[in-house]
């Protein structure tokens, strides 16, 4: 047994795993977006990929697991009765983002990454 303190980044470059990004379920009216503005008690304005601006609301399990900022790709689920209104539904990291970019999954008017 080595002396040497083991750290947990060590396992070396082959251990490399795949994870698989979800995508917006087109079926039940889900669609990219990038948030515009914080605006306070679990509320976000984002753009949505169809060229609407919408309410967003952050749902607690989302909002306790996972931070949403200004410039963040998400995906969002319109309300049936309220066409104006959403909920987020995943948030994406910058990677994650520039990934979706390279592929050319995103819109092009949410493209800025």
């Amino acid at each position: 047994m080595s002396n040497e303190p083991y750290t947990q980044g060590d396992q070396g470059a082959e251990s490399e795993e795949i994870l698989r990004l979800p995508y917006p379920n087109k079926k039940e009216g889900e669609m990219f977006g990038i948030a515009d503005q914080l605006l306070g008690a679990s509320r976000i304005k984002i753009m949505c990929a169809d060229g609407k601006s919408r309410m967003g609301r952050i749902p607690g399990k989302i909002k306790k697991r996972m931070w949403i900022r200004e410039g963040d790709l998400v995906i969002v689920r319109p309300w049936d009765f309220q066409e104006d209104k959403c909920d987020v539904l995943y948030r994406y990291t910058k990677t994650q983002a520039s990934h979706l970019s390279r592929k050319k999954v995103l819109p092009k008017n949410l493209d800025i990454f």
